[in-house]
């Protein structure tokens, strides 16, 4: 099976889709001595926040590689292949989705590596993805670092919004929203597959999907022969045993997206009352929260999920 990871993953994209209006504004902070030592980018997951920062930074430290006619990576330059390992001395990558095993002393560890000068002296880049995930204690360190104007260190947060995030960042930052019109996110969608040679099994007109999340949900969809608009408990059933298989929360992603499909298609069918429809997907999206959140058994899940389905 192909890793389900492989096509979404920001450092394998080496073209840039449908964002370059915001590549040219960074280019033009950048080039005018305007660029904050701090910026936000906020967004949808999967918009193409992290791929937009990577080409910015292989605009910055591998210029004479870099297409920027195309907005196209050189896979062979020697800054590409340190970053995409995560290498590249001048670049330092942390993801609030892995957070949870990163520790204070490890935060103060971050702080002593950027007060050492940098490669050549150059500018150097802290990319914090998913900030919204870190925990609070991190984000203290972290918001005590920012405050402290070390020469040539720049941080870049990336906000998924996929829960609040704490004030006090907002307030030391320069925030750029990224939000993408339906023609915009169907455009680069198809730019995606023509580019990917993708055989598409996921109606991206007919459910709103971000770019990166059509990569990964096609994806699984074409892999496992999953059809959305199959019966629900069927789909549950199969994704929660890939989940448990694989321990990738890509397939817990896909089940709340298959809920949110099944259950708009009833309320626009009416099949059914609007708030048992209502009650109902509740019931599911909290019941598959409280499943990965406490490690709950993955039978018990589906039987509450079953039992409230059927007997409604």
């Amino acid at each position: 099976k192909m890793n389900i990871n492989k096509l979404n993953e920001p450092k394998n994209s080496l073209n840039l889709f449908g964002l370059e209006n915001f590549f040219d504004f960074f280019i033009n902070l950048l080039n005018n001595q305007k660029l904050p030592k701090v910026l936000l980018i906020s967004g949808n997951k999967g918009i193409g926040k992290y791929t937009l920062v990577k080409h910015f930074m292989a605009y910055i430290f591998d210029k004479e590689n870099y297409d920027f006619n195309k907005k196209s990576i050189n896979v062979n330059s020697t800054f590409y292949k340190q970053y995409s390992k995560n290498l590249f001395q001048n670049i330092i990558y942390l993801s609030g989705s892995k957070f949870s095993s990163v520790k204070i002393d490890e935060i103060r560890g971050l702080k002593s590596s950027i007060q050492k000068s940098s490669i050549k002296n150059e500018k150097r880049f802290v990319i914090l993805d998913d900030v919204e995930l870190f925990s609070l204690n991190s984000l203290n360190a972290l918001l005590k670092i920012i405050e402290e104007p070390f020469s040539n260190n720049y941080f870049i947060l990336i906000n998924n919004k996929t829960k609040p995030l704490v004030e006090t960042i907002f307030s030391r930052c320069l925030e750029v929203k990224i939000i993408l019109s339906d023609q915009k996110r169907k455009e680069i969608i198809n730019s995606l597959i023509k580019y990917n040679s993708l055989e598409t099994k996921l109606n991206f007109d007919s459910y709103y999907l971000t770019p990166g999340n059509f990569l990964i949900f096609n994806n699984i969809s074409t892999e496992y022969d999953i059809d959305v608009n199959d019966d629900f408990l069927k789909n549950l059933s199969l994704l929660l045993n890939l989940y448990k298989k694989n321990k990738d929360k890509n397939f817990i992603n896909m089940i709340l997206f298959i809920a949110n499909a099944h259950f708009y298609s009833l309320r626009k069918d009416s099949i059914e009352d609007l708030d048992t429809i209502i009650e109902n997907k509740l019931f599911v999206l909290k019941n598959i929260d409280m499943f990965v959140k406490n490690n709950l058994n993955q039978n018990s899940l589906y039987n509450a999920i079953s039992n409230k389905l059927i007997n409604e």
